[in-house]
């Protein structure tokens, strides 16, 4: 069993919501990601979500696509990407990783290599965003023999009878994608975010995540309220995007922000 279980129960059982940060592997420069990891979970981070830098992110908006030409200058590769969980776990044995990406650089590494590697490093969860469930089979099969959830999107146009199929297949969790087009996009609707994850849990019972379009402590507070889990991106790599060669400052400001969302979520 993953790290996912647990962290999910023992949040509930404080009446917490998990805060789920993102960062590219490897951005702005490789040296700087397992530091940030740590520094992230010091400032109230539940689980980590880990992208794997890659050349073309369709789903992504320019924040995170420039994340990926930053990470991509320093040839970060998958291998890059498991070895820094695998650092990152030498001091923290706890907190659950979860990786994000595409499923190119996963099908050249070839499924029971990538799942063998990333269990023995210790990831926890994995998003393919291009991968639907139908073609998911062999991975999930090596996945789950080294303890990795793989975790499915979930969109405002799923429709019902999709949304109960992708959640059979689910583990760990379920990510309900707020907006309609790209990270970073326009602004959040809470009450279709309330109802849609309403929604969702009369197919699963599996924790709850919602992403794209959180931005403050306001917006990560209203999601709380009703999700089991706030994924954060576009605003935390936003702050290494404008402070590019100022490592302590963007990770002062990532640890602000989530300190704030924390505090927010937690009242």
């Amino acid at each position: 069993m993953s790290r996912l279980p647990a962290c999910f129960d023992a949040l509930k059982a404080a009446n917490k919501t998990a805060l789920v940060p993102f960062i590219t592997a490897g951005d702005p420069h490789p040296s700087v990601t397992v530091k940030l990891m740590h520094d992230m979970v010091k400032a109230g981070a539940s689980v980590l979500e880990l992208g794997i830098p890659f050349s073309d992110p369709m789903a992504e908006g320019p924040v995170i696509q420039l994340a990926c030409e930053r990470a991509l200058k320093h040839n970060v590769s998958l291998t890059n990407v498991i070895s820094m969980v695998k650092e990152f776990r030498t001091q923290d044995t706890q907190t659950p990783i979860v990786l994000m990406g595409y499923t190119n650089p996963v099908e050249v590494m070839g499924y029971e290599k990538f799942a063998n590697a990333a269990g023995d490093a210790g990831v926890d969860g994995l998003i393919l965003v291009d991968l639907p469930p139908e073609e998911g089979a062999d991975l999930i099969k090596e996945l789950k023999a080294n303890s990795i959830d793989m975790i499915f999107l979930l969109a405002p146009t799923t429709t019902d009878e999709r949304m109960g199929f992708i959640c059979e297949q689910a583990s760990g969790f379920v990510y309900y994608v707020s907006l309609k087009g790209v990270t970073g996009a326009a602004n959040l609707d809470v009450d279709s975010v309330v109802e849609k994850v309403n929604q969702i849990r009369t197919h699963t019972s599996l924790p709850v995540g919602v992403g794209f379009g959180i931005r403050d402590a306001q917006s990560a507070a209203q999601v709380a309220a009703v999700a089991d889990a706030v994924v954060v991106g576009s605003a935390v790599v936003n702050r290494i995007a404008e402070n590019v060669n100022d490592t302590e400052k963007f990770s002062q400001q990532i640890c602000e922000l989530l300190a704030s969302m924390r505090e927010a979520m937690d009242q």
